[in-house]
C-alpha cells in the first residue's frame, strides 16, 4: 500500500506539544521516514500547486522559500525549507515548538537562551550566545518555543520541519547590528498586505520545486 504524508504524521496527533524529549522523539522518526522515501517526498511537493489551502501557506522570501506539505487540524505543519545565497537569522523567538532534519547543506546554529524576560526593551547587546553549533545533513534537533536562536546557512540548505501548534500570538525578532528589536505577529493578526507580500505565486512554487529537482532533493 502506497503511503502518504496524512498517514506519516498520524503520530504526531496525539503529541503534547509542551513535551520536547516526547516531540523529539515522535517527529524524529517521521521526519527521518519522510526524508528515505524520496518518492513520497516528491509527491507531496508536486501536490503542493493543485492544493489551494497548501499554495496559500507556501512563503518567499530574498533568502528564504517555505513550502507547506501538510497543514493538520490538529494545528501542526510538516514545512520544506530551502536557504538561498544570504541566508542569515536576527536572534529570534518562535510561536511555536519545532523540530527540524537537515536534507542538504549545513547552517551554523546559534542559541541564547530563554525567552522569559525578552521583551522589545531588552538590550539586543544582552543577548549572549550559549551554544553555537553546525547543523549539517542528516542532523535532527527540537527546538523549544522559549529558546531565542538564530542561524546562517550554506547557500541551497534544505530542511524538513515538523512545526507544532501555536503557543503564542507574536514573537520577538532582534538585530544585533541595529540595536533594534521588533514584534511580529501570527498570520490571523499580521497587516494582510504582510501576508500578500511574502506568498509565494505559482510561478514561484513551480521554481522552486524545479529547484529541489535540481538539487537532488526529490
Amino acid at each position: 500500500m502506497t503511503t502518504d504524508i496524512s498517514q506519516l504524521v498520524e503520530p504526531l496527533r496525539a503529541l503534547d506539544w509542551n513535551d520536547v524529549p516526547k516531540i523529539e522523539a515522535t517527529t524524529g522518526k517521521v521526519l527521518e521516514s519522510l526524508a528515505a522515501d524520496r518518492d513520497l517526498l516528491r509527491r507531496a511537493v508536486e501536490a503542493v500547486p493543485d492544493d489551494e489551502r497548501l499554495c496559500k501557506l507556501a512563503e518567499h522570501y530574498d533568502i528564504l522559500d517555505k513550502i507547506v506539505l501538510h497543514d493538520d487540524d490538529l494545528g501542526f505543519r510538516i514545512r520544506l525549507h530551502v536557504f538561498l545565497p544570504g541566508y542569515y537569522d536576527r536572534p529570534h523567538n518562535h510561536r511555536w515548538t519545532y523540530s527540524s532534519r537537515l536534507l542538504r547543506g549545513s547552517y551554523q546554529h546559534t542559541l541564547y537562551g530563554l525567552d522569559d524576560d525578552l521583551d522589545e526593551d531588552t538590550p539586543v547587546a544582552d543577548l549572549k550566545p550559549y551554544m553555537v553549533r553546525t547543523e549539517q545533513a542528516g542532523h535532527g534537533y527540537t527546538l523549544h518555543h522559549g529558546m531565542i536562536h538564530a542561524a546562517v546557512a550554506e547557500p541551497y540548505t534544505v530542511s524538513l520541519i515538523v512545526r507544532g501548534p501555536a503557543m503564542k500570538d507574536r514573537f520577538l525578532v532582534a538585530d544585533r547590528a541595529t540595536g533594534e528589536s521588533w514584534w511580529q505577529y501570527g498570520a490571523a493578526s499580521e497587516p494582510k498586505k504582510d501576508a500578500q507580500n511574502k506568498r509565494m505565486t505559482g510561478d514561484q512554487i513551480r521554481h522552486a520545486t524545479q529547484r529541489l529537482t535540481e538539487l537532488g532533493i526529490i
